[in-house]
């Protein structure tokens, strides 16, 4: 379910926006404005927020893209093994099964709390919560 729909002129540098069914960060935009008959291109650039990749494209200011909605939740380590940690949501306490992103790979602990992102189904781990 996606939270609501912009024009491509409508994005700043921050935006989360769906791409190919894919939460995206823009980094990077530019609007050029054509001619006297023509329509403004908006250039950008994007950064997966699961995978780091970035993608850069350019297109006609009136198309639409998706802002995804964004479920910041918080959960407690309940242990960690090889590169994935189970997670106790704080609210639901639904268990969770979340791969470790090489930034945490070192400071995560068993008994840590994190929060953590439900991006349109996809959850990713994305900051230690201090105690």
């Amino acid at each position: 379910m996606v939270q609501k729909v912009i024009d491509s002129t409508e994005m700043r540098v921050g935006t989360y926006i769906m791409i190919e069914g894919s939460a995206y960060q823009v980094k990077k935009m530019d609007v050029s404005k054509t001619g006297k008959h023509g329509h403004a291109k908006v250039r950008y650039e994007a950064v997966s927020v699961m995978t780091g990749k970035k993608k850069v494209s350019v297109v006609p200011g009136h198309d639409k893209f998706e802002v995804p909605m964004i479920d910041k939740r918080t959960a407690q380590v309940l242990s960690i093994s090889n590169n994935t940690a189970s997670l106790m949501d704080s609210e639901s306490f639904e268990n969770l099964d979340l791969p470790i992103a090489e930034e945490f790979r070192d400071s995560l602990n068993e008994g840590d709390s994190v929060e953590y992102w439900d991006l349109e189904g996809e959850k990713l781990i994305k900051k230690i919560l201090q105690q």
